[in-house]
């Protein structure tokens, strides 16, 4: 695995996480724009949750690409990658469920957004945030709950919105589950660290 992560770092392979993050984070607000235009302009910032976390992570491996760190950057990419990565994944599945079929968009949906949330964890050894950064990322991260949840803001899954109580409660815990994994993959002291 070590030698795996070393090869992420190498401008080769960090140039094409540039292009298939960018490419991902234009489609990924294309798709919420239909949401976009029935929302309330103070809400923007919060609506489109998964290409903003793959925004963040656009940023940072750009920067990296110049040997540079964002630190605040990374933590909101880490937490936000890895929880809208996997909250995707299960709304989809849970579509399934409830429906019984998916469309072929749902299941591009799921790869996708699965490897969102793995690729925020591989570049861990190359995040240098600190814990202050995490607590950042931690306060957006819920606070983007609540307006997701208490002002309706959330993505629109149709099929879903019986479930709305229980998608919300789960959206808390996959929250602090990656808040917990920023900690965990970046400040806890034996957590490795690899050089650009």
């Amino acid at each position: 695995m070590k030698w795996f992560q070393y090869l992420l770092g190498q401008k080769p392979i960090i140039f094409i996480m540039v292009l298939i993050n960018f490419f991902g984070t234009v489609y990924g607000y294309y798709w919420y724009r239909y949401q976009l235009a029935d929302t309330p302009a103070h809400f923007y910032i919060f609506v489109p949750d998964s290409p903003t976390a793959s925004l963040f992570f656009l940023i940072v491996v750009a920067a990296f690409i110049m040997k540079k760190n964002l630190p605040l950057i990374e933590a909101l990419a880490i937490v936000t990658l890895f929880k809208y990565g996997i909250w995707a994944v299960i709304m989809n599945l849970l579509v399934l469920i409830v429906n019984g079929s998916l469309p072929w968009e749902g299941y591009m949906l799921i790869a996708s957004h699965f490897g969102m949330a793995i690729q925020g964890l591989l570049y861990a050894p190359y995040y240098r945030f600190k814990a202050w950064h995490l607590i950042v990322a931690a306060i957006w991260t819920l606070h983007n709950d609540v307006i997701d949840y208490v002002f309706g803001m959330m993505p629109r899954y149709s099929t879903l919105m019986d479930y709305i109580n229980q998608i919300g409660y789960m959206t808390f815990w996959l929250s602090l589950i990656s808040i917990f994994l920023g900690y965990y993959f970046v400040i806890r002291k034996t957590s490795r660290k690899l050089q650009l």
